[in-house]
């Protein structure tokens, strides 16, 4: 009778061990690549997303006296504590909150703006983002949130930065200490490689980071990656200049397939590749159905989905 509870306490033991490690899998589709190289040279610390967008905008207060930021629950922090402590640090005329109103939140800050102030308004939600939408950036790790985020702040035509929350604190980096910014518009190669173009941007560059060294382990190739790092206005150069080298592009996002913003690149890399293409245009995406969150391991593109994508491509 002990055997069999001792058993019985071994094989629970091995299944919640299991359950434990495919529900960390499953609630982030991918695996996180640090950015290795350092935009500027100096002093640097380790910090998660979370702490280098807070770094940004604290860097950006305390260098220009005409900057504010405001947006729901930023006075406390906001609700996931990017601009934890800059009330306490900057006072409250400069670190407000806001009315729960976006489209009022995006007029105000193109008010003060217009009036010659860097106006930094928070959106808690990208849900609710849609009457302000002008240009978009999407970060894929920490490094990159605060050279695009200050970057952003220092443009002259309205922004709209958006910051995947999983990345908040599960991506860190050694981020430079110092003022730096990078390019609006401006892609970034992050693997070289001559067998694939695989173009992403957000969270989705790592799922192709790993489909990438994937393909180098099983099937011999090379993929060069490219993050876009803005997606309006994007880099075509760099992508068409790539797929003119490969001569296959597949494009992942988390969005739908349907008015998905790859099927923009898409129709670009077709008009202005279509002599070098080995193959059609690949998209990996999100479904074109609701899905309940339950259910996002399942609706958003994985390594497995995209690796499948890359195989037909190679082998067409």
């Amino acid at each position: 009778m002990s055997s069999l509870v001792v058993k019985r306490s071994v094989l629970l033991a091995k299944l919640i061990k299991h359950v434990n490690s495919e529900a960390k899998r499953l609630s982030s589709h991918f695996v996180y690549f640090p950015d290795n190289g350092k935009p500027v040279e100096g002093e640097t610390t380790k910090m998660n997303m979370m702490q280098a967008i807070n770094n940004a905008m604290d860097l950006t207060l305390r260098s220009d006296p005409t900057a504010v930021v405001f947006g729901e629950d930023v006075a406390f922090g906001g609700v996931f504590r990017c601009a934890l402590g800059l009330q306490e640090k900057y006072g409250k005329d400069r670190v407000f909150n806001t009315p729960l109103c976006e489209q009022g939140i995006a007029g105000f800050g193109i008010g003060l703006a217009t009036a010659g102030a860097t106006a930094i308004a928070e959106i808690q939600f990208a849900d609710y983002i849609f009457p302000a939408f002008d240009q978009v950036v999407v970060p894929r790790g920490p490094t990159a949130a605060k050279g695009l985020l200050l970057s952003c702040i220092r443009e002259k035509d309205p922004c709209i930065f958006l910051e995947p929350k999983i990345l908040y604190r599960s991506a860190t980096e050694d981020v430079p200490v110092e003022d730096y910014t990078l390019p609006l518009g401006k892609a970034q190669v992050l693997r070289e490689g001559d067998a694939a173009t695989l173009v992403a941007w957000g969270t989705q560059v790592h799922v192709l980071l790993e489909v990438a060294q994937k393909a180098h382990d099983e099937l011999g190739v090379s993929c060069e990656v490219i993050d876009l790092q803005s997606i309006l206005p994007w880099d075509e150069e760099t992508v068409c200049n790539s797929v003119k080298k490969t001569g296959r592009c597949l494009i992942a996002h988390e969005a739908p397939l349907t008015s998905g913003f790859g099927a923009e690149v898409a129709a670009t890399v077709q008009e202005e590749c279509f002599l070098h293409l080995e193959a059609p245009i690949g998209r990996v995406t999100g479904w074109d159905a609701p899905f309940p969150h339950v259910f996002e391991p399942f609706y958003l593109p994985t390594v497995s989905r995209c690796y499948d994508e890359l195989r037909r491509l190679l082998q067409y």
